[in-house]
């Protein structure tokens, strides 16, 4: 459902602020422009060892300003941004920004959409502000973390060391206005901790991992009790690692990895690439570029309903949902890869532009600069088989909890990352692994991808489920 934001549903002196750097652009002689402003509350604690180490509260507003002026082949953009919000303060923006645009090329793709492609997700359905983050007292914040390092620190007497436990909190308002008629806002929470204990094993060698609990509201937060378990026993299970062997082998990805890999799909369909020629997708619109049981969705208008410990439901939005792009679309679901195929390509209204397209509602727009391209909440279509009946179908091969490094080429598809993990003997998990390295491409990969697990969970913006990917390479000793 689109709906027209109503000014009198936005705090004033935020939008206002917005209002007045459209308008003082448009009576510096600007064509066209487009004002952002932010507003936002955060805090942050880290407590090691039982003791806070550091805590942080801030808040921000700052405004940002594009403006466009008509020349000989296009028009003459620049953008500037401030958090100085006096008067003063507007007039220097305004000043900045269009001396800017005054000695910049003309562009004949740039300019804001036009005024009928403008739109807004009904905010109050999409639930993505919760007052309960802000109630939350600081010395609770704090609880919180220690009593999550602490469940973590009890859990095994292999455990005597932790990296720290975090809590997080922050709420944000976003107000965008234009000088083609465009005018809405919407607010957003976040809470959440983690941990990261240290295992020990006799010889005194370290292994650790981390869990976390994240949610838009604090009623949504787990246990700190079941984190810090969770999070000693991802701890444990590396103790004792060894390297393998160089080999080929299957690779099964947990979700952790899993969704890392996947999201390279969408990464590869990002229309300002696609143009430039630099991704393995280009040209590649309408062909297949994966196996056929590979469907990936980005997905900008998800909600989910949650089941509270008193039997109430909690809706929320996901953590990549909002009403309107950096362009001030509405967002949407958009099919990236249907079974193998790439249907569409992330799109904002420039780079549509330049490839004759429309825009997929992918603008994504910070304070300075014109908007770039970001995705919502993205997915692998998940399937019916159990993590356990993937293993249980390996006889040989690894399962992999955490990558590192950056050796990802979205342009020729090579991949190569160092890793670490759990090898597989006979269908089952034997013992742990690091310091290897898995080698592949990511077009016979994403061709390669034999069992999806059914396992799939949005503890992020992005969500995918357990993957098992035939004939990677493992080097290893």
């Amino acid at each position: 459902m689109l709906k027209t934001a109503s000014p009198a549903e936005t705090p004033r002196e935020l939008l206002n602020l917005a209002e007045q750097a459209v308008a003082l652009a448009l009576r510096a002689g600007a064509a066209d422009a487009e004002a952002v402003a932010f507003e936002s509350d955060e805090f942050g604690v880290n407590v090691r060892l039982g003791q806070v180490e550091q805590l942080t509260e801030s808040g921000s507003r700052a405004l940002g300003l594009r403006v466009f002026f008509p020349g000989q082949s296009g028009q003459q953009t620049a953008s500037t941004s401030t958090s100085d919000l006096s008067a003063d303060g507007l007039a220097k923006l305004v000043s900045g920004a269009v001396e800017l645009a005054k000695v910049t090329g003309a562009d004949p793709f740039a300019g804001l959409p036009d005024p009928d492609h403008f739109g807004v997700l009904d905010i109050d359905s999409l639930a993505l502000y919760f007052s309960d983050v802000d109630q939350v007292p600081p010395a609770e914040r704090i609880d919180i973390a220690r009593r999550c390092e602490a469940a973590a620190l009890a859990y095994d007497t292999r455990i005597q060391n932790s990296a720290g436990a975090h809590f997080d909190a922050s709420t944000a308002h976003r107000v965008m206005v234009n000088s083609r008629g465009f005018s809405a806002d919407y607010r957003r929470s976040y809470c959440g901790f983690s941990v990261t204990p240290i295992a020990h094993d006799a010889a005194g060698n370290m292994q650790r991992d981390y869990w976390f609990s994240s949610a838009r509201s604090a009623k949504l937060l787990a246990s700190p009790e079941e984190i810090g378990r969770i999070a000693a026993q991802r701890a444990l299970r590396r103790i004792g690692a060894r390297r393998v062997p160089t080999q080929s082998c299957p690779v099964v990805f947990s979700p952790d990895v899993a969704r890392s890999l996947m999201h390279n799909l969408i990464s590869a369909a990002d229309g300002d690439a696609i143009y430039r020629n630099a991704s393995m997708f280009s040209g590649k619109l309408g062909e297949r570029v994966a196996g056929d049981n590979i469907t990936m969705v980005d997905d900008g208008t998800m909600v989910f309903d949650h089941t509270l410990p008193n039997g109430e439901t909690l809706r929320t939005g996901g953590f990549g949902t909002s009403p309107f792009d950096g362009d001030g679309l509405p967002t949407r679901r958009t099919v990236i890869v249907e079974r193998g195929i790439l249907k569409n390509l992330m799109l904002n209204t420039y780079t549509g532009r330049k490839l004759s397209l429309p825009s997929t509602g992918k603008a994504s727009r910070g304070l300075a600069g014109a908007p770039g391209i970001g995705g919502g909440n993205y997915y692998l279509e998940p399937g019916t088989l159990t993590p356990e009946q993937i293993i249980a179908d390996v006889p040989n091969g690894l399962y992999v909890l955490s990558t590192m490094g950056f050796g990802v080429n979205l342009v020729t598809g090579d991949y190569s990352q160092g890793a670490s993990g759990l090898w597989i003997e006979d269908g089952e998990l034997a013992y742990p692994v690091e310091e290897i390295t898995i080698a592949g491409n990511l077009k016979e990969m994403f061709s390669n991808v034999v069992a999806i697990g059914n396992d799939a969970e949005f503890l992020s913006s992005g969500s995918v489920p357990t993957i098992r990917i035939e004939g990677i390479t493992i080097a290893g000793s």
